[in-house]
């Protein structure tokens, strides 16, 4: 059975979400803060979690943070604030998608199932994921791992996801709105900026290696696309 995390020191809220999330087929595991959560995190497979950005110990920023080292598991980051910043600030580090409350436990749900169809790109035949190579790039969909020369780099799943959609339709341009209702959902509640952010991270990241043969490539007015040798400008 798969495990969702709900971190929240709510625990009124905490445990009627849990029961709705039950019915959904899923064992649910319940942490009062963010020190707890982090423990539950390193001692269970988790395909979900839930972080309330202010947790005592600590906040739903750190616990995301650290659990972005070292998993690609879907985070909802959940706040009494609905400002731009914190959701900003919030998909910055790596988080998947933000609830403000006070939310119904049936939308917090249906977010959960839209966010985990999206998770996952459309398989092939034999059901295993692409595996994208270009030059000195390598994306594997199966493992989430990017490599350049043979090394891997530390992208955050969205990241990797931005990556991949743009590598595998080189030369097309993406708008910010493509890349954000494909990637976040038409039922995302951001805008374009969240696009340019994350593609700003990604460039940053990657271009700590070579890669002169191709690029990710802004096209002024419209978008972005990933641009191969032969077109490459720079």
């Amino acid at each position: 059975m798969a495990n969702v995390l709900i971190a929240d020191d709510n625990a009124e809220m905490s445990s009627v979400l849990a029961e709705y999330i039950k019915k959904e087929g899923y064992n649910v595991l319940v942490a009062a803060d963010g020190g707890e959560a982090l423990d539950i995190f390193s001692k269970n497979e988790l395909d979900m979690v839930f972080l309330d950005v202010t947790m005592p110990v600590l906040n739903g920023y750190d616990v995301c943070r650290e659990i972005r080292k070292t998993s690609n598991v879907p985070v909802i980051m959940v706040t009494s604030h609905g400002d731009d910043y914190e959701k900003i600030m919030g998909l910055g580090i790596g988080a998947d998608d933000y609830i403000v409350k006070p939310c119904s436990p049936n939308e917090v749900v249906a977010r959960m199932r839209a966010l985990l169809r999206r998770i996952y790109f459309e398989h092939s035949e034999d059901g295993s994921k692409a595996h994208f190579r270009y030059e000195n790039l390598e994306i594997d969909m199966d493992n989430f791992r990017v490599c350049i020369d043979d090394k891997q780099v530390p992208l955050t799943k969205k990241e990797l996801e931005i990556l991949w959609t743009l590598a595998d339709n080189r030369d097309k341009v993406f708008t910010r709105e493509n890349l954000l209702n494909s990637l976040w959902g038409y039922d995302y509640y951001g805008d374009c900026r969240t696009v340019d952010s994350h593609i700003k991270r990604l460039r940053a990241k990657l271009d700590e290696y070579p890669h002169d043969k191709w690029n990710i490539k802004t096209v002024w007015g419209m978008g972005y696309k990933f641009e191969v040798a032969e077109n490459n400008e720079n």
